[in-house]
């Protein structure tokens, strides 16, 4: 089949010719470099966040206790009791399904240029400009703050959307305070150092149909994300992939629950204490897979160094050159970075 001719996974996916990965979309995983999911050692840590809004000092401070290790040791966790509305969650999913199955010449109206910034995006691939292997997935991208965009179609989109993002973002922002307290800094430290109230929060939607050779093609290549943290749900289809102790570790968590992972920025900002976790989306050939990332960043014009409070009280140099967080999205997205670590470019 004529790759070049496909508008969308969705319609290769669907083609009745297809039984087998086209040579443009191999990319094999090796199985033994997945964990054993019942492994104590790669047990997903799990933060119940209704402990940090409503618990008691006692339960708060035992909590961000736990962060602190989570942070360090995973950068990766499953979070409960948000207070996000289950019903809110599916309705986010149905509508970013409800955009996927409509017609490739509709969809097509979202295509943009290859700018993390722009309001929307719509596309295949994780970056046309340096990918080396097609990616199995369609997705887009919406921009929904500092100011709020939205997709246009399907109808209920927006409002959805809107409600979603607004409630995503206050279990963010209540991370990042937590997070702040587990440094022995200020609750509202990170969130005032980094600009969050300009902060750039992204919804981004994966659409993974089933492949039927899973283990030879990739949703997205391992990466790390480019912002603080990022929040994501998914329909009942799991695929996300977290890299733990030199392992893959398949995701799976309770219903109504965010995965939540820390990001580049945090890395930087903590001087490489807390880690940002490399991670991937893979294939299954059973059923679509949807999932729903929330990046949460700086402000796209914030310097972003190790904190000097950290590098003090530590007494440590710091490891990262101080960066302009738009020029470190560029660099991110540039062929040089292409599965690799962006923070070995900007090492001090």
């Amino acid at each position: 089949m004529d790759t070049l001719k496909v508008t969308s996974i969705k319609s290769l996916a669907e083609s009745p010719a297809l039984n087998s990965v086209p040579s443009t979309y191999a990319f094999n995983i090796n199985p033994n470099e997945e964990a054993d999911p019942n492994d104590p050692e790669f047990a997903i840590p799990i933060v119940d966040m209704s402990l940090l809004t409503s618990g008691s000092p006692d339960q708060r401070s035992k909590i961000i206790h736990d962060l602190r290790k989570i942070c360090q040791e995973w950068g990766f966790f499953i979070a409960i009791n948000h207070g996000v509305p289950e019903s809110l969650m599916k309705a986010m999913i149905d509508a970013c399904h409800g955009f996927f199955t409509l017609p490739d010449k509709e969809k097509q109206e979202f295509k943009s240029g290859n700018d993390v910034l722009e309001m929307f995006e719509y596309g295949t691939s994780f970056n046309p400009a340096t990918d080396k292997v097609l990616l199995w997935r369609d997705f887009f991208k919406v921009r929904v703050h500092p100011e709020f965009y939205s997709l246009y179609k399907p109808s209920c989109f927006s409002e959805i959307s809107r409600e979603f993002s607004k409630r995503s973002r206050e279990v963010a922002l209540e991370i990042t305070r937590a997070i702040s307290e587990s440094l022995g800094l200020e609750p509202n430290y990170i969130y005032d150092a980094m600009n969050m109230d300009r902060g750039l929060q992204m919804l981004a939607a994966n659409y993974y149909p089933p492949c039927p050779q899973p283990e030879h093609a990739i949703g997205i290549p391992h990466h790390t994300d480019h912002g603080l943290i990022t929040l994501l749900i998914q329909n009942e289809m799991n695929g996300l992939q977290v890299e733990h102790n030199g392992k893959w570790l398949t995701v799976d968590g309770p219903t109504n629950c965010f995965f939540v992972n820390l990001a580049d920025q945090m890395q930087i900002l903590t001087n490489g204490k807390y880690k940002s976790v490399m991670h991937r989306a893979t294939l299954n050939n059973k059923a679509t897979r949807i999932s729903i990332a929330i990046p949460h960043g700086p402000s796209v014009d914030t310097i972003i160094a190790p904190a000097p409070e950290l590098m003090e009280k530590e007494g440590e140099a710091p490891k990262y050159l101080a960066m302009n967080y738009k020029e470190y999205i560029k660099l991110q997205r540039s062929g040089k970075i292409y599965m690799k670590y962006t923070f070995d470019h900007i090492r001090a």
